[in-house]
Parts: structure tokens; C-alpha cells; sequence
């Protein structure tokens, strides 16, 4: 039974094939004559546009009776002999055309009628009206092909569904999927506004090398390839941050970037290789400066955006709004679990605290205090953090850049802030110790080449230098925009917000 239901789908997917290539077929001899009719669609160069489909619609007062001139795709039609109805797709949406035979003339409406198909780019001149139904569009005095699609558009009723190939073809997934359409549009919007806010805040934007000479000893791992002329291997960059602290040091004193990030890792719904990060460095601030920092500017994106800092993500209800909860993560591990940090008294009362509570700690025997700290914090709290909540001061065991607390040594000036179970940024008051920078530079070098016996992991010189003549104060954060644009467009995957994401290459 099981080998003729497999049969049976093969049959059908063929079958489908066969349909697809006999349009396909149908289309070109399409082109074919209207070229030889001297029309060849792809011979067109400009088309005066004067109009959109949002800016009639709501400007119609003011359009209607007025001519205007618009194009876009095809997207539908309907043939009632001497006139037709349509509609054409544009960047922002759907706007109905009326087309008749005695107002573009007999030649150009039998070839509407005949020579056009859903999917084909299109001009149209005529002036603004309302229909008896109500709808707002454009009556046509004038139509043409602008270029010609050879390839049928997915059934409509279907749409595009397979997700495969709307990460493949995010082209066409654009074309038929309306609001995989706005979503990126909001990207785009939020990016902007991640700019004008921290331009409003003096912070100047640069561009930092995104090839890099030496991999550093940090977590992440990265993409290598070959600089042939310099005859040495090159890195995609896992960050931006340490040529950011440079340029405080060079005394630019508030720099930002938006940069695309390589890392050489796994994938799921919050992971992609290839990823965009804003990181931005402030001179003169600290940890708490960046925690009122990125708490107001979320604030102030997600109002422009989204008209309302109340938003709905996954089914769950966040309210950006509302004052962050800010807490150490030694009072959220306290306050989730009961383990209390300052209680124990040395390393192996941490590891017997962890094993009572049933949470491994992938350190083992060498576990310190600290890291028996995140792997509680880890287990017991990340996932009961939904609304915006700030962690703050890590153990300096996962800290290798952030600044030691005064009081207490064994922790660190730095925070992470989750939403919906998530983690969306990092933040430290830098280290500017170049001593003790360096120290744990090597101890992080010779850690991962322990890990990694095969890797080439090096502590970045030009930087320790760099810090040797003086990195003023500094509060230093970096944010993923991909998962912002997630939680805005309430996207469950990070797929659905990259334009192209990484996929594998079909065979």
C-alpha cells in the first residue's frame, strides 16, 4: 500500500511538471510573436510612473478625474468581452485597472486580451474613478507590456507554501506573499530608526574591516579563506567590537556600525551564519548608561514602527512600554531556584548545589563558583524571562571583556536583556586594563586551541597596544538586528527575516 501512495504522488508531481513547461511553452510563443509585431517587451528602457497604489488610495479626493500613470505585475484578470477588469501589484499593494476596447483601441486590447498573462510587468495610463462596488482604480486609456513573465505564478488559492523554496526563491515568494513584502519593508524601517536614534544621540557611524588577518580566541568560530595576492589566510569577522574600541581610543568617542557578522556555526530559528549586529561604543558611561540607553531606544523603534509599544509576539502579549525588570543574575538564580551564590563556600559546594538541583555543568570537576552561577542561570531562569528584563553583572569566567566589578571581582560590569525567552543583546563597561585585557586574552587563546587543536587562535596585539595608550571609560553594547526585526514582525523564525538566508545547495 505504502509503495502506491508513493506512486501516486510521483504521478502527480510529474504530472505537474509536465503543466508548468506547457505554460512555460505557451508564454514564450507568446514573446515570440510579439516581437515579431515589433513589441518585444524587454526592449523597454523607462516608464514614467506618477502614481502608487497606497498614494491613490489615499489620496482619492484629490485624484479622482485626474489622469495619472502607474505600473506593476499583473496579478489578475477578468475578461467580459468588450472590457476587462485587473489588478496590478506594485511595491505596497493592489490597485484595481478598468480596461475597455474603445479607450486603448482594438489593436492593444486583443493583445491584453490575448498576449498578456498573470505575472507580466505592465504600464498603464488613465485617470482616477470609483467603481459602483466602491473600490478605487484606474480607468485605462492606455496599456503595454513593460516585460514579459515566462514562468506561471503560483496557483493563488495555493499561494506559495513550500518553505523551501521561499527561502530559495525569495523573489518569487515576494511577488505572491503580500506580507512576507511589508515585513521586509519594516526591516527596513527599523534599521532607519536605529540609525536616527543613535544620531540623535551624537554616536557617528563607520565601517570596520569585515576580512581579518588572525583569529581571535573568542567562542564564536570563524570562516576562513585565502588572500592570493598576500599569500595568507584571511577571516570573516565574528565581531566588530575591538576595531569600535580602537576608535575610542582614537577619540571619535561615540562610533556605531551596522554590519553584517560571519560565524561558522549551527543553525536554528535564532541562528543564521551570516547575520546583521549593531554595535555601538560611548565614551565616558558605563554598563547603566547603556542599560538606559537600549531600554529607551526599543522603546522609541517599537512605537515608530509598530504605532504602539504593546505588541503581541508568537501569541504572547509584550509590553515594551513598561520599566524593564532589572536584576543581577545572581538574584534571578536565587529567586528561580533558591540556589543563593554567597552561601557557598567554595567551588565544590557550587558543584554539589548544582548536582542537588539537577543541573549539569558542562565544566565537570573544574567547575568554578561562576560557572556553576550560569549554568543555573542558564537552566532555571532564561526561559521564565518574557517581558523586557535586563541580567546584569556575569561571573568574568564568560566575560573576557568586560570590566571586573570593584566590589566583588569575581563578577563583572555587564548585561544581557531578554525578551520572550530570548536574548536580544550584550553589554559591558569596557575592560580598559590593558594588563589585565591581555592576561585574559591568553588564557582565552589557550582555551580554545585546547578545544580546537587545529585552530590558529591568536591574541589580537594591535589592539592590547591600542588599549596601552588609553581607552577612556567606556560602555560598549551589541544587538542582533535580525531578532528585533523577529519580534517586531512577530516572525517565529529567523529565516523569515533574512532576505536570502543560508540554505544548502540542491543537488
Amino acid at each position: 500500500m505504502e509503495e502506491n501512495k508513493n506512486t501516486t504522488v510521483q504521478t502527480t508531481e510529474e504530472e505537474e511538471r509536465e503543466l508548468l513547461a506547457e505554460q512555460a511553452r505557451i508564454r514564450r510563443e507568446k514573446l515570440a510573436k510579439l516581437i515579431s509585431e515589433g513589441n518585444n517587451p524587454y526592449e523597454k528602457t523607462f516608464y514614467n510612473v506618477t502614481a502608487n497604489s497606497t498614494y491613490i488610495k489615499e489620496n482619492f479626493e484629490k485624484l479622482e478625474g485626474k489622469e495619472v500613470s502607474i505600473a506593476g505585475r499583473l496579478m489578475s484578470r477578468r475578461i467580459m468581452g468588450k472590457a476587462s477588469f485587473s489588478h496590478i501589484s506594485d511595491r505596497d499593494g493592489l490597485i484595481q485597472i478598468y480596461v475597455k476596447r474603445d479607450d486603448v483601441g482594438e489593436g492593444d486590447y486583443m493583445s491584453y486580451k490575448k498576449d498578456y498573462d498573470i505575472g507580466d510587468i505592465v504600464g498603464v495610463k488613465g485617470y482616477v474613478f470609483k467603481t459602483q462596488t466602491g473600490e478605487i482604480s484606474v480607468h485605462c486609456n492606455h496599456i503595454e507590456m513593460l516585460s514579459k513573465s515566462l514562468l506561471p505564478l503560483p496557483e493563488k488559492q495555493h499561494g506559495l507554501t513550500n518553505m523551501d523554496i521561499k527561502y530559495r526563491q525569495r523573489d518569487l515568494d515576494l511577488i505572491v506573499n503580500p506580507e512576507v513584502r511589508k515585513t521586509f519593508i519594516a526591516r527596513s524601517k527599523i534599521i532607519k530608526e536605529i540609525r536616527a536614534y543613535l544620531d540623535g544621540l551624537g554616536y557617528l557611524e563607520v565601517d570596520t574591516p569585515v576580512l581579518t588577518t588572525l583569529e581571535i580566541g573568542a567562542a564564536a568560530r570563524p570562516f576562513k579563506t585565502r588572500h592570493n595576492a598576500l599569500d595568507i589566510d584571511m577571516y570573516l569577522r565574528i565581531e566588530t567590537e575591538l576595531y569600535l574600541k580602537r576608535l575610542i581610543v582614537g577619540g571619535l568617542e561615540r562610533v556605531y556600525e551596522v554590519g553584517r557578522i560571519f560565524r561558522n556555526e549551527g543553525m536554528d530559528a535564532f541562528h543564521n551564519p551570516e547575520f546583521t549586529s549593531v554595535e555601538m561604543y560611548q565614551a565616558y558611561t558605563d554598563y547603566k548608561g547603556m542599560m538606559d540607553l537600549i531600554e529607551n531606544m526599543y522603546k522609541t523603534i517599537t512605537l515608530n514602527v509598530c504605532g504602539s509599544t504593546t505588541i503581541t509576539y508568537q501569541g504572547t502579549q509584550i509590553d515594551m512600554g513598561a520599566k524593564w525588570k532589572r536584576m543581577t543574575m545572581k538574584e534571578a538564580v536565587k529567586e528561580a531556584c533558591g540556589a543563593d551564590y554567597d552561601s557557598w563556600a567554595d567551588d565544590a559546594a557550587a558543584r554539589e548545589c548544582a548536582k542537588a538541583l539537577g543541573c549539569e555543568v558542562e565544566e565537570g570537576d573544574s567547575a568554578t563558583r561562576g560557572h556553576v552561577l550560569i549554568a543555573l542561570f542558564e537552566h532555571f531562569v532564561e526561559d521564565t524571562l518574557i517581558q523586557p528584563t535586563i541580567i546584569y553583572d556575569y561571573p568574568v569566567e564568560n566575560s573576557p571583556l568586560a570590566k571586573r566589578k570593584a566590589s566583588d571581582p569575581a563578577f563583572t560590569e555587564r548585561f544581557e536583556y531578554f525578551i520572550c525567552a530570548h536574548e536580544f543583546g550584550n553589554a559591558f563597561s569596557e575592560l580598559n586594563d590593558p594588563i589585565d585585557q591581555k592576561a585574559r586574552f591568553v588564557k582565552q587563546v589557550e582555551e580554545k586551541r585546547a578545544q580546537e587543536p587545529g585552530c590558529n587562535a591568536q591574541v589580537d596585539e594591535d589592539f592590547i597596544t591600542a588599549l596601552e595608550y588609553g581607552l577612556p571609560p567606556t560602555g560598549g553594547l551589541g544587538m542582533g538586528v535580525d531578532r528585533l526585526v523577529m519580534l517586531l514582525t512577530d516572525s517565529a523564525t529567523i529565516r523569515d527575516v533574512i532576505l536570502f538566508p543560508t540554505m544548502k545547495p540542491k543537488r
